[in-house]
């Protein structure tokens, strides 16, 4: 988004007082991740039926304890991808691009060199070799690598003024989609059907025009969103917090207003949908990001009508959110100032973490969530 770029894009100096942060990019020390929702007995039950009760529920994904890892660097974290439990990619400011092939027990930097000082706000891999970065700012590059890092090809690049790209996603490992603020007036969306050798943009007249001041956020790679064979979302803040849908990869689109907050520092960050039907969407104010008010939204229409949680939001401002693999309805939500959780579908929400990440990403079996200072920590379960 081009409204106060530098506050909202750039990442700023480390904080010295916690838990408050006074920047978006800003974010507190770690103060280690154990998360677990509380598990209640009943008085009359037997030792031995609690102490059974806590050990199958500490199995469920339902039990938020995550484990931070070393990433080896410092740079800020935006994007974020699971692969499965034991592969995921990160990406972030000075060129930042990190592989894990062992469940983060170890990360490596795979970045080579060449536009090795962008800010990678988005990573997609779909695997451990192959893997897309995005970055914003100019100029803006999507960059391909499919030997694990070991070299990367620019795939698309643009110097046109006004781009900013802000997220990157793909249905498949041949058609992809990327999202940026708008240039001359109108939106710019680039799609691939070619795994990336070549990039097209969607004409313009087909897009729906933005209002003065619309735009997205870069702050999780979030604000554009795909899900099964064809459907795209892509979430504004600014003018206004819109969400337009296309159902055939953008060749025509629709577009929804919800209640969320807008503003210069303000719009929704992120969706995600646990199904065809039941979706969320997060954000609010980053320059407030203890302020709970209109920050979260739920859909159980496959996002024709939006509805604000007005009771039991999030805990402050949301850079994204992401489905549990698994369950029928929990989400994630992650930001500056902690995390929550949903587990009805995005109506209520509760907090369960102080601590702050930018993005978050779930494959079955595990979630990674990424953030300031090179931040990362892990939930996992089903064997481990």
């Amino acid at each position: 988004m081009r409204v106060d770029r530098e506050s909202t894009r750039r990442p700023g100096p480390a904080p010295t007082v916690e838990p408050t942060l006074a920047a978006i990019d800003r974010s507190p020390q770690d103060l280690g991740m154990t998360l677990q929702r509380p598990v209640s007995c009943r008085c009359a039950r037997a030792l031995a039926l609690a102490s059974l009760v806590v050990a199958v529920a500490a199995c469920s994904p339902r039990q938020l304890h995550w484990v931070p890892q070393d990433s080896g660097t410092g740079a800020s974290l935006r994007g974020v991808c699971a692969v499965d439990p034991t592969v995921a990619w990160a990406s972030g400011s000075g060129g930042t691009v990190l592989r894990t092939v062992d469940g983060g027990a170890t990360w490596t930097r795979v970045i080579a060199e060449g536009l090795g000082d962008l800010d990678y706000r988005d990573v997609h891999a779909l695997d451990a070799r192959r893997a897309w970065v995005l970055s914003a700012g100019l100029p803006a590059v999507i960059r391909y690598t499919a030997d694990a890092g070991e070299s990367w090809t620019t795939q698309y690049r643009s110097d046109a003024d006004g781009a900013f790209f802000d997220a990157v996603d793909f249905w498949d490992a041949t058609h992809g989609i990327a999202f940026s603020d708008p240039v001359g007036g109108k939106f710019l969306i680039v799609v691939t059907d070619d795994g990336g050798r070549s990039w097209r943009e969607i004409p313009r007249q087909v897009l729906p025009p933005p209002l003065p001041g619309e735009a997205g956020f870069a702050g999780s790679g979030t604000c554009l969103r795909v899900s099964g064979a064809t459907t795209v979302r892509v979430a504004t803040g600014g003018a206004a917090a819109r969400v337009l849908t296309s159902h055939d990869r953008g060749a025509t689109w629709a577009v929804v207003t919800t209640g969320l907050r807008h503003g210069p520092s303000a719009g929704i960050f992120s969706t995600a949908f646990a199904d065809d039907r039941t979706g969320v969407a997060v954000g609010g104010d980053y320059r407030r990001e203890d302020d709970p008010d209109s920050t979260a939204a739920w859909t159980d229409d496959g996002g024709d009508t939006w509805r604000t949680v007005d009771a039991n939001p999030p805990s402050g401002f949301r850079s994204a959110v992401a489905h549990i693999v698994g369950t029928a309805d929990e989400f994630l939500a992650v930001g500056p100032s902690g995390i929550d959780v949903s587990r009805d579908g995005g109506r209520s929400w509760t907090r369960v973490g102080e601590t702050g990440y930018h993005a978050i990403s779930c494959t079955a079996g595990a979630c990674w969530v990424v953030g300031s200072e090179g931040r990362i920590a892990k939930r996992s379960w089903r064997g481990e």
